[in-house]
């Protein structure tokens, strides 16, 4: 039963994210989806691909996607 409220969890995630106008709050977002897959692989048994999605999904990926953002960001004048 806790393998779908994850699946549930990732799913919304990745939708609210396409959903976004703020480029910032849809990488934070980017970073909850690949935490509850990360936590989905862990309970199917699977610590290797566990660790490995909850490094580069939920923590590398996000904060590539921040530093974009914010170096192409425009200047208001």
């Amino acid at each position: 039963m806790i393998e779908y409220l994850f699946m549930l969890t990732a799913i919304l995630g990745a939708v609210l994210a396409l959903m976004q106008r703020d480029l910032l709050k849809s990488a934070i977002l980017t970073g909850i989806t690949g935490a509850s897959i990360a936590i989905l692989y862990q309970y199917l048994l699977a610590p290797d691909v566990a660790l490995t999605q909850a490094i580069v999904g939920a923590a590398i990926i996000p904060v590539f996607f921040a530093l974009a953002v914010y170096k192409t960001r425009r200047m208001e004048e």
